[in-house]
């Protein structure tokens, strides 16, 4: 048996640091004179909301961007200090505490705006926000293009209105303008090109009715990857940060000089001999047509390890790929390894950086899905290790 040494967690997610600030010295130099905002959402997109924010502010972020208000004062909580944005709001959220944390709120509809003033109102200070603008994803957002024919009046353009009479109130101060693509990853499609002059116009807009901007954004990972004419004064990737490539089907992470930061390991729980025909995991969907070696896996579904990869998910054991075998369950999986020798105790990889290890992409292949899912969805019952220099 493996000396994995005492430990009250079967399995664990580890961190580089260093990695993370790698990346963002990579995106620092594709988005030019533009600064980079580090997307932190989801804790980190499973990587550790907090050391990964300030990994990438070592790397040289200049600011950070989260989805949810609790992020955000989590954040301010660990003493992270660097301008922040928060994009999703809704109207039960604490806009006090956001103001007192001094936090950038996104408004993407007036009554954001009045929640925000009012709050500005009582405490006295003025809401710091960024107007966002629906340029064609159909999401969140003001939306920024006309919508019935012969109408050219537009949500954003209300928005604006809005902001300005509440700017000149001095209850909020306008300092920056988003927007969102719908189709980055494929940089040829003409949405991006149709929403890049959307968001052209809605920021014209903003600036004809006297809001004076300090930033606008547009670009995520693919875009400050692949489109650089979109960067405008800073760009918002989020997957890439943490090494992973936005665009798979044009470029590896290798080739685009990422390094994925995420490892995730297990320990063998059981090894065992089955003969041929021999059923495995539930429902049978396996079985080996000789006798040969199982070992069970104990990391599953509950812990993020997606049931579509049942059959299909890549592991690597003993310095050797091998993948799923059957069905994942809530806490474990079992794999076939032949006749090559195992113990219990022995370390899995699922996701790692040594030779042959698998990559989340490769998990996101075996499940149908994006490796954004399989990273941020690994769950609590996996703890985090953050090695590595960056921002400690």
């Amino acid at each position: 048996m493996s000396d994995a040494g005492p430990s009250p967690w079967p399995a664990q997610v580890t961190v580089d640091l260093d990695a993370v600030a790698h990346n963002v010295g990579v995106l620092r130099g594709h988005a030019g004179s533009a600064g980079v905002m580090a997307v932190v959402k989801a804790d980190a997109y499973g990587h550790g909301l907090v050391p990964c924010a300030r990994a990438a502010l070592a790397g040289g972020a200049v600011a950070l961007g989260v989805a949810q208000p609790a992020e955000a004062l989590a954040l301010r909580e660990a003493g992270v200090a660097a301008p922040l944005l928060c994009w999703l709001l809704t109207p039960s959220v604490d806009a006090d505490a956001l103001l007192a944390a001094d936090v950038q709120v996104a408004a993407s509809a007036p009554w954001a705006l009045d929640l925000l003033a009012a709050a500005a109102r009582r405490s006295g200070r003025t809401a710091q926000v960024q107007l966002k603008a629906d340029t064609g994803l159909s999401r969140g957002g003001a939306f920024a293009l006309p919508v019935e024919p012969g109408d050219p009046r537009t949500d954003f353009e209300a928005l604006v209105r809005h902001a300005a009479a509440l700017s000149a109130e001095g209850a909020i101060r306008v300092v920056g303008v988003f927007s969102h693509f719908a189709y980055a990853d494929a940089p040829e499609h003409p949405t991006v090109r149709a929403q890049q002059e959307a968001f052209a116009d809605a920021v014209r807009l903003a600036e004809r009715a006297g809001l004076d901007l300090e930033v606008r954004h547009l670009s995520n990972s693919a875009a400050t990857l692949t489109t650089p004419a979109a960067a405008w004064d800073m760009v918002r990737p989020g997957l890439a940060v943490y090494g992973l490539s936005p665009v798979p089907e044009l470029a590896s992470a290798a080739d685009l000089g990422l390094r994925p930061a995420m490892s995730v390991s297990a320990r063998v729980a059981v090894v065992k001999r089955i003969p041929a025909g021999q059923g495995v995991s539930y429902g049978h969907t396996y079985a080996p047509d000789h006798a040969t070696t199982v070992v069970d896996v104990p990391l599953g579904y509950a812990d993020g390890v997606p049931r579509h990869a049942s059959g299909t998910g890549p592991v690597q054991l003993a310095g050797r790929r091998f993948r799923v075998s059957g069905r994942v369950c809530m806490d474990q999986f079992v794999v076939d390894v032949g006749d090559v020798p195992v113990a219990a105790g022995d370390e899995v990889l699922l996701l790692g950086d040594a030779d042959g290890a698998p990559t989340a992409q490769e998990w996101a292949d075996a499940a149908g899905t994006i490796s954004y899912e399989i990273v941020s969805r690994f769950g609590p019952r996996l703890p985090r290790r953050h090695v590595g220099e960056a921002g400690r």
